[in-house]
């Protein structure tokens, strides 16, 4: 059988519907994670952040992170080992919003100790709050797990 020009116009009309069809479809059952779900409300807030990385530039020192049998060990700075330091630690997943990770602590000899998911593996972003007295500070660190 012999295909007129007719038919190819057809045969590549059809295809190319089928073709966005398929895109459509595709495209409305992929699932999007907003970064932070009232990121509006954050952002008005995001000062405290930016004066919290500048008392942490300040206090001088970086923290260093260790795994270790399932543990994220988090090493503050030598200055908060005398001091009581409470806050969060966050582990931030770009990809997932379901992987992320918080953790509330308080510490005296400034080493924060997180169990880990067996499943966490990939790159991570920690986001340490930490509150010394009455002095918020701010670190953030990229971690490979």
């Amino acid at each position: 059988m012999k295909f007129n020009w007719g038919y190819k116009i057809l045969f590549v009309y059809l295809s190319f519907v089928a073709g966005i069809v398929f895109l459509a479809i595709k495209s409305s059952t992929q699932k999007f994670d907003l970064v932070q779900q009232d990121y509006y409300a954050d952002e008005l807030k995001y000062q405290n952040v930016i004066d919290a990385k500048s008392h942490a530039k300040l206090e001088g020192g970086d923290l260093s992170t260790t795994i270790n049998n399932g543990h994220l060990i988090i090493q503050l700075p030598a200055s908060f080992n005398t001091a009581v330091a409470k806050g969060t630690a966050h582990l931030y997943y770009a990809a997932d919003e379901t992987k992320d990770l918080s953790k509330s602590f308080n510490c005296t000899n400034a080493q924060i100790d997180m169990e880990l998911m067996t499943k966490m593996k990939g790159n991570y972003t920690l986001k340490l709050s930490v509150e010394k007295g009455g002095v918020s500070y701010y670190y953030e660190q990229k971690i490979m797990l």
